[in-house]
């Protein structure tokens, strides 16, 4: 496996605080909001961005998105691209512009990622594999796939709930570290888990992310240029990424995903082991997910996840190895496909020393995971603090 020199790093970040619902703006203007904010905090003017990597859910537009976006930004890129791999999107869009750097084609790549959410629009008719053998036999959307999923790998392993409400009760009190969390003032333990509406069985809602509206943006950039930036540059020191299937119906396996060889390669690319990764800016969409995601990383054995969470210190920031400080997305709220590039942000966050209340001490390398589909797309990152 070659291993991934240091020559790029992510120098700038940008986050909007998420909320329910939003009126009178559109996504590309939330677009640009957080852009600017990540061209802000790398320290930048827009005329120094040429690559461009945005994603596909970009209302005002259904094709041409890079250009659109692009001529409403004023940006004039000699790389862009639409990055559609589901919750994987941000992630994937990292090592996507460290490639294009490092081919020569830009110096200084945007990602971007973000959504507006005011009353939904009638779906028109679809026919794919997954309208065909899916939703005819109750497979009809992500709750009712990810709880098959939860059902076999409890079904698999002797797992019980209460194993899995850990996840949600702990993503919930590291979102009382975040003001700008959508669950701030709203912790929730196990028991309160557990007591929450049954969704899809066995998902309880609080398992369960909530749609919010928001964004998020990252600028990398050479690692010589992020050199003068104002913040400390993370470097993208690994990256793996996998796709297995699209929907449920036709995963290989159910009780482990394609995160697990994607893991496998960016930890491999780094030189480091999983032990060695103070901290897991894990994909939470269900809390079933960050299961598999703990046991496909070799922290544990299968069905041993709740246990390595006990011995481990729960997740927050004074853990062994802490997990998703920001609240995840079971804390934080999913906005869209932005959902994954919150754990980027949270990664840079505290590499970079500056999380705040919730820092962990001496934070000096992050594995980041996205998620897309019904765990099928996966893209797996380590990120470092400069030496």
């Amino acid at each position: 496996m070659r291993h991934l020199s240091p020559r790029t790093a992510i120098s700038g970040i940008g986050e909007l605080k998420p909320v329910r619902r939003t009126e009178g703006v559109t996504t590309l203007e939330l677009l640009m909001q957080v852009s600017a904010l990540a061209l802000q905090d790398a320290g930048i003017g827009s005329d120094q961005v040429d690559g461009l990597l945005v994603g596909p859910q970009v209302g005002e537009t259904p094709q041409h998105v890079p250009a659109m976006v692009s001529e409403y930004f004023g940006l004039q890129p000699t790389m862009s691209n639409m990055v559609d791999l589901g919750g994987a999107s941000g992630p994937g869009m990292i090592w996507r512009a460290a490639a294009a750097i490092a081919a020569g084609q830009c110096e200084t790549v945007l990602c971007v990622l973000g959504n507006h959410r005011n009353t939904p629009a009638p779906r028109s008719p679809n026919r794919n594999p997954a309208r065909e053998f899916d939703p005819p036999f109750g497979a009809s959307g992500a709750n009712t796939s990810y709880a098959l999923l939860m059902q076999a790998h409890m079904d698999a392993f002797g797992c019980t709930a209460e194993d899995y409400a850990i996840i949600a009760a702990g993503a919930r009190s590291n979102a009382q570290l975040n003001p700008d969390a959508i669950f701030y003032g709203q912790p929730a333990d196990v028991e309160e888990v557990l007591a929450s509406p049954m969704v899809a069985s066995p998902l309880h809602l609080f398992e369960i992310v909530m749609p919010v509206a928001g964004g998020d943006a990252v600028v990398v950039t050479t690692a010589e240029n992020a050199k003068e930036g104002p913040h400390r540059p993370v470097h993208l020191l690994g990256a793996g990424e996998k796709i297995t299937h699209r929907v449920v119906s036709q995963a290989p396996n159910l009780t482990s995903g394609p995160l697990k060889p994607a893991m496998a390669r960016a930890l491999s690319q780094s030189g480091l082991g999983i032990e060695q990764i103070k901290f897991l800016s894990l994909y939470d969409c269900y809390t079933i997910m960050v299961a598999t995601t703990i046991e496909d990383a070799g922290l544990c054995g299968p069905g041993q996840f709740a246990n390595w969470l006990r011995d481990n210190g729960g997740m927050g920031p004074e853990a062994n190895q802490p997990i998703n400080t920001h609240g995840g997305q079971l804390g934080f709220g999913q906005p869209d496909l932005a959902g994954g590039m919150t754990h980027v942000v949270e990664a840079v966050r505290q590499i970079r020393g500056n999380a705040g209340e919730r820092q962990i001490a001496g934070c000096e390398t992050a594995l980041v995971t996205g998620n897309g589909a019904t765990m099928s797309e996966a893209v797996a990152l380590v990120l470092g603090g400069a030496q």
